[in-house]
Parts: structure tokens; C-alpha cells; sequence
């Protein structure tokens, strides 16, 4: 499935050169690792660009859009996808510097402009940053754009020297001729080199010559910050720059009536009130006031047709949706019928869920009728400035948007309405203007991720393996927001589901699309659709096995003969958690799960106590990971931690309730995450692979609920399928409790069969 990491000459004459208005850029389009994705490289700056790669005054050297070398000695590298917090930048480096040949020390990072031709996600063919595809899919992308400056580089060496290019090595930004000792910096050829013609072909590194890539590195950005360097769009000041603080509709879909704003004027600082269809805004001369006078207005709403809209209504309209809606075939594997045997059923309810990252929505803009600047932390930059443009009544060349680091994004930051919105206050001021939305105003009038309704079954055959699965799932289409669904399926939906890692016989697995009522709009959720399906599906794994008197790992080791990645991440996973048959204490249990999501292969295992209150503990985690060829184990590492953290909070404490059309949680009292004295230790472990890199940034949150629910019921015995997690059933469940405690008296041989 995967391809082994190529270190060949890359053909740079087998790309297709494109021309563009204004200018003549060469770009690189070809197929990436394994046919899975198109990349492209660039190898002369747009029109415009000359500007900003000499900003600082120097003539700089820009092979690609990737890359800018100075004649001062300075090295910019520029980011294709954000950082978000998640590491991205550092990985890029590692892969940019290795081939460019310079340390991480010597470089310094640029976030890039929004252009989609220049840095567009080559799965996505857009500028975005998720889905974790930033690093797998742009592995030989960043690679080939470092070896190709490094090529052309070392020619302008040699061709000073009047040597052979082959005889030169790269170290630390200073070309060396072996034979003679000659030295020369990157800074003394910058311009020859950007004279030169491009190479015909460009050679990466073999593996086993590495400096950077797979070693643990400090990342490019933690020093700023610690130290509170690092500049959000919260930090910005524009000169006459005033705060606007914005309340919008409580109901989705909901309209501004009217407001009257005569005590809010009053307020000291108090500057304007601006009004647009859904949402007003009080403008200070700074955020306190502009909160005072948001809270002095007297505002009427027009709730609309959601006005009655309950929680409880909207998993009805799921549940008769997945009786009688129309599904869509996403798999057909086999026979299809649920043949003889014993049948398990279960049924499986999540809900909306919010994103709730540490920074709230927030955009400075400055708008005038011959264009607009905007500065913001976006997953997609070039969306965001679209939104803006048509908000504004502007040509998209009017728009420039500088993008920033993201205070957490986790799918939230893939939505412009935030931006949108303040572009339409923008347009009824003079002034540059930051609009912030509170943390009350993030979370309840977020872009959710989506509720979903499943129901799904097995047939059991004598050995207790599954001979029929089948698998229905209902619920909104994210990617149908946005584009054409192949063969009417939404690949999001049924993602882990439509895919399974297990050897069964007979599978059907359908999507019903569920369409939410107006103005409740999906988003995508850190580890999107394979959270959901994760969770439905490995708890039904392990329900199938306890149905069958079978150890949890046991039993998946059996289903998983012919897929060896897998089996090996499972196997090191159970070995380094001391997976055995010891008794455990009262209330006192352990799950495990496994997954294939983003292009990598993830087990979890966590042991967790259960309080006579409910309250679920969680003691300690080992979760191990192939994701091929590794970047940084540093990164994956803590993205494994945070990820899982990110997860078992929402599978512990979230989920947006619905009363009156408006949604109840406002603030992390009510919207909560795990602690610091809450989080367990997780032990990470990484298996040694060639294999393409894969995505690692949703990794860890997609398999988290799962093997927490296993966990509870381990300690429990009741079965979790409704998130989150109800401590009720917890606290009470005392013939559940005798069933659990029975269950431990079987034999190892029993259990390990």
C-alpha cells in the first residue's frame, strides 16, 4: 500500500510548465508517493513576489516558492500549510534543510501568502491545512524543493571554480570542493545561482545519509513561544486601529431585528455600533469597552424557523432518518445477507461537538474601496480571502491576506465565516478594525462537528468471527457542503468504516445523509469522520469478542492474519502495556483499539478506575504508532499525547446541546477538557518503517474514544455507545458490575483463545 521512501534522481524535464498572467512561473506537477497525491513546485516566484523575497534588501536567490536565499547569508524558507501548533513547520523544515543542506538554526520561517497555485494541498488542490496531510502528502514536494536549490547552488560554485558539480558537498549553508578544499557560502553565489537555468534532474538524499530527518528535533517556534514572542493576530495594532466585540443571533439561521445601542454610546470608549443580517458589533477604542457596550445593548432577534429546535428533536429526525431515509451503498463485499448465526446489534449516538481551541475566532481588518489588508490565522487562506473579497465587492487581486500562527485550530479554522463577517463590519468603517469574538460567541456559534446515528450488526459464525457485518450510518455530509460526492457517497462519513482493517467474508456498509435544519452547518472535527467511526467500530469489535467469551486483543489478532501492519502495532502494543490475564481491581479496567486513518497504523491501550460516583479515572496509556517513514519523533510523539487528551476529553465531558434553537454551553465550565492533574502519562512508541510518511496530527484523537470506552465497560461492565460518556449507568449498574467480575474468573486459556 505503501511506497518506499525514493532517494532516485527526480526528472525535472518530465514536468509540465505552465504559464501565468503577468509572468512566467515553471511549475512541477506529477503524481506523489504511491499515485495518492499531485504536488507542485514552482520554480520562479509570481509577479509581485520579487517585492517581498527582497524585503530586506538584498537580492535574493528563489529557485521555487519554497525557498529564498539572500546575498546577506540569509535563508527564508516559506510554509505551504499553517501551524497550528501541531508541529508542521518544524517538519517542513527538516525536510527543506536536509536537502538544501543547512542546519535548522540558519533558516528562518516565512508564513506564505494565499495562493492556491503556489501552495495548494496537492490531495485537497487548495491551500489548506487538515486531514493531516500537510507532512504525507508534501514529503517529496519540500524534499525536492530544498535539492533543487542546493543543485543550482552548488552549479554556481562550480562554475566559479570550474569543476564537476559532483565533486562539491553542501554542509551548513558553505559549498566545499572535496578535492581542493575550496569553501564558498551560500550567500557568495546567491545570484549567479538565480542566473542559472534549471537542472534536468535533481538528486535526494539517501536515507542512511539523514542529518535531520527522523532525528528529534526543537522545534522552529517554541522558543518564541516561551518566551511570549510569537506574534497571533490578538496581538496586532494597526495604527487608529479600534476592538469591535460581536454578538450574533443565538439560533442558527436566526435574524437582527433591531437594537437599540442609547445606553452603549454612553460608555466611556464606546466608538460605534455596527450592525449587519445576523449579528451586531459594539467598536471600542479597546476590548473592554467594546464588551461594556455590547452588553448595554438592548437587541430583538428574529429566532426564525429553528426557534423550537431541541437536542432531543434533532436525534429523533436522526433515528427515523436511519429507519427509513435512503441510504447509499459505500461497500458491498461478499454475500449480502445476514446469514445464520448469532446476531449482535447495537446502536451508536455522538453528538454536535464544538472545537473550542484556546484562541477564539478573531480578524484584523483594514478595507477600503481600492482594496483591503487582512491579517488572521487560517487553515485556508485563500478561502478566507475570497469570502472577504466578495463581502467587500472587491476584485480577489484587492485582497491581501497576511496569515498568522493559529492559537489551536482542530477543523474550526477551516471555515471563513469568522473572516466574512468581519469583512462586512469592515465595509461601514473608515478604520482598521479588529473584530473578537468572545469565548461564549466561539463556542456557541461554532461551525459543529456533526451528530451521527449508527446502527450496526454482526452474525456470528461457530468460531465466534463475524460472517455477515453490516453497518449503516447516518448523519450530515461535511464534504457534500463543498463539492460533488463520488457515487453519492461522502468518503468522510465512512472513512475507517468502509475500510476495514479486520479479514471478514461478507460486509455492507451505507451512508444515510442526514440534512440538518437551515443555518446548522457541519464542519470537520480534529480526526474528522474516523473519530466517529473509530469509536463505532472498535467498540463493536470488542462487543463481539466478549460476546464470544474472547480476549479483546485475542480476538483481533485473529481478524487480523493479512494485515500485517497492523497485526505488528497491535502485537508491540499489547507487549508494552503488559496486556495479560493478571486480575485487575474492582472497577478497574482496560481497552484497546485499533485504526488505519491519514495513511498510518495506530493501537491504543489505556487502563482506567471507575469511581462509585461514576466518575471515570484514567490511570496510564501506551499507544503505538507506524506512520512510515518518521520526520520528527519528537512531533508524533506529542501529537500522539495531545491528540489522545483532545479526544478523551470530548468523549468525556463534550457535546453542544441544543434548547430553543441556541446552543447551552458557552465557556469551558460547561464546555470542559481534561486537566493537568486529570491526563494520564502515555507512553509512545514509534515502529522503524521505510514506508511513505502518513498523517499523524489527527491520529491520536481519532483512536481515543474508542479505547476509552473499552476501557470503562472493562471496568464496568456496561457498554458505552452514546457519547459522551453518562456516569449515571456508571454508578449504578450493579448487575452489569456482577457480569464484569464474573467475567475475570475464566481461565487464561479461555480468554487468550
Amino acid at each position: 500500500m505503501n511506497a518506499v521512501v525514493n532517494t532516485d534522481e527526480v526528472d525535472l524535464g518530465r514536468r509540465h510548465a505552465l504559464q501565468l498572467a503577468g509572468g512566467l512561473t515553471i511549475a512541477f506537477l506529477w503524481l506523489g508517493v504511491a499515485g495518492r497525491a499531485r504536488a507542485v513546485i514552482h520554480a520562479r516566484p509570481l509577479p509581485g513576489d520579487p517585492a517581498l523575497l527582497g524585503a530586506d534588501g538584498q537580492a535574493a536567490f528563489a529557485p521555487n516558492a519554497f525557498v529564498r536565499v539572500g546575498t546577506d547569508g540569509s535563508i527564508r524558507l516559506v510554509m505551504a500549510p499553517c501551524e497550528m501548533g501541531q508541529g508542521t513547520y518544524t517538519g517542513v523544515c527538516q525536510l527543506m534543510a536536509e536537502e538544501l543542506g543547512v542546519g535548522l538554526d540558519q533558516v528562518t520561517v516565512e508564513h506564505s501568502p494565499a495562493n492556491d497555485v503556489l501552495y495548494g494541498n496537492p490531495e485537497l488542490q487548495i491551500q489548506v491545512t487538515g486531514l493531516s496531510s500537510a507532512i504525507r502528502t508534501g514529503v517529496h514536494i519540500f524534499r525536492e524543493a530544498g535539492a533543487l536549490a542546493r543543485a543550482l547552488l552548488v552549479s554556481a560554485a562550480a562554475a566559479r571554480w570550474k569543476v564537476d558539480p559532483s565533486t562539491c558537498t553542501v554542509a551548513r549553508a558553505v559549498i566545499t570542493h572535496t578535492p581542493s578544499g575550496r569553501t564558498l557560502g551560500f550567500a557568495a553565489v546567491a545570484d549567479a545561482a538565480a542566473k542559472l537555468p534549471l537542472p534536468a534532474t535533481v538528486a535526494l538524499k539517501d536515507p542512511k545519509d539523514f542529518i535531520l530527518i527522523g532525528k528529534p528535533m526543537r522545534r522552529v517556534d517554541s522558543a518564541t513561544k516561551v518566551d511570549g514572542g510569537t506574534q497571533y493576530t490578538t496581538d496586532l495594532r494597526l495604527p487608529g486601529m479600534k476592538i469591535a466585540s460581536v454578538r450574533a443571533c443565538p439560533t442558527f439561521g436566526g435574524k437582527l431585528l433591531a437594537v437599540d445601542d442609547t445606553r452603549a454610546r454612553k460608555i466611556p470608549g464606546v466608538v460605534d455600533v455596527l450592525r449587519i443580517d445576523n449579528a451586531v458589533a459594539v467598536v471600542g477604542d479597546h476590548y473592554w469597552a467594546a464588551k461594556q457596550g455590547l452588553d448595554a445593548l438592548d437587541i430583538q432577534w428574529d429566532l426564525g424557523a429553528n426557534a423550537t429546535l431541541t437536542t432531543e428533536k434533532l436525534v429523533e429526525a436522526h433515528a427515523e432518518n436511519s429507519r427509513n431515509g435512503k441510504a447509499v451503498v459505500a461497500l458491498a463485499q461478499g454475500e449480502q445477507g445476514p446469514g445464520t448465526g448469532k446476531r449482535i446489534d447495537a446502536t451508536y449516538i455522538l453528538p454536535l461537538l464544538a472545537h473550542a481551541p484556546m484562541e477564539p475566532m478573531n480578524t484584523l481588518i483594514s478595507a477600503t474601496a481600492e482594496g483591503c489588508e487582512i491579517w488572521v490565522g487560517t487553515q485556508v487562506p485563500t478561502v478566507c480571502a475570497g469570502l472577504a473579497a466578495k463581502a467587500l465587492g472587491l476584485p480577489l487581486e484587492k485582497v491581501n491576506l497576511h496569515n498568522q500562527f493559529l492559537g489551536g485550530g482542530f477543523g474550526r479554522r477551516l471555515e471563513g465565516d469568522s473572516v466574512e463577517q468581519a469583512a462586512l463590519f469592515a465595509k461601514q468603517v473608515s478604520y482598521p478594525i479588529k473584530v473578537m469574538w468572545s469565548r461564549e460567541e466561539d463556542i456557541r456559534h461554532d461551525i459543529p462537528r456533526p451528530m451521527y446515528y449508527d446502527r450496526i450488526a454482526a452474525t456470528l459464525d461457530a468460531d465466534g468471527k463475524p460472517s455477515f457485518w453490516s453497518h449503516r450510518i447516518t448523519g450530515a455530509s461535511v464534504v457534500g457542503r463543498t463539492m460533488p460526492l463520488k457515487d453519492g457517497v461522502d468518503f468522510d462519513a465512512v472513512v475507517c468504516a468502509a475500510d476495514l482493517p479486520y479479514d471478514l467474508p461478507n460486509v455492507h456498509v451505507e451512508w444515510v445523509r442526514h440534512y440538518l435544519p437551515d443555518g446548522l452547518i457541519p464542519g470537520f472535527w480534529r480526526g474528522v469522520g474516523a473519530v466517529h467511526n473509530l469509536f463505532v467500530v472498535e467498540s463493536f469489535i470488542d462487543e463481539l469478542a466478549h460476546a464470544t467469551g474472547k480476549d479483546p486483543v485475542a480476538y483481533r489478532r485473529s481478524l487480523l492474519q493479512k494485515n500485517p501492519r497492523m497485526l505488528a502495532v497491535l502485537n508491540l502494543a499489547a507487549e508494552k502495556f503488559g496486556w495479560d490475564d493478571k486480575p485487575l481491581p474492582a472497577r478497574v479496567g482496560r481497552g484497546i483499539a485499533v485504526g488505519g486513518p491519514f495513511d498510518s497504523f495506530i493501537c491504543a491501550a489505556i487502563e482506567v478506575g471507575v469511581t462509585p460516583q461514576g466518575d471515570v479515572v484514567l490511570h496510564r496509556a501506551v499507544v503505538v504508532v507506524d506512520c512510515g517513514l518518521v520526520i520528527n519523533p519528537n512531533a508524533v510523539e506529542a501529537q500522539m499525547q495531545g491528540g489522545l487528551i483532545y479526544g478523551w476529553s470530548g468523549a468525556l465531558y463534550n457535546e453542544l446541546t441544543l434548547k430553543n434553537g441556541a446552543v447551552e454551553q458557552g465557556n469551558f465550565n460547561d464546555y470542559r477538557s481534561l486537566r493537568m492533574s486529570e491526563a494520564p502519562p502515555v507512553e509512545v512508541h514509534l515502529v522503524p518503517s521505510t514506508a511513505a510518511s502518513g498523517g499523524i496530527g489527527e491520529l491520536g484523537t481519532a483512536i481515543a474514544a474508542a479505547c476509552l470506552g473499552n476501557a470503562v465497560f472493562s471496568a464496568t461492565g456496561v457498554r458505552v455507545r452514546n457519547l459522551p460518556i453518562n456516569r449515571t449507568p456508571l454508578s449504578t449498574g450493579k448487575e452489569a458490575m456482577k457480569s464484569v467480575l464474573a467475567s475475570r474468573t475464566t481461565t487464561k486459556k479461555e480468554r487468550m483463545s
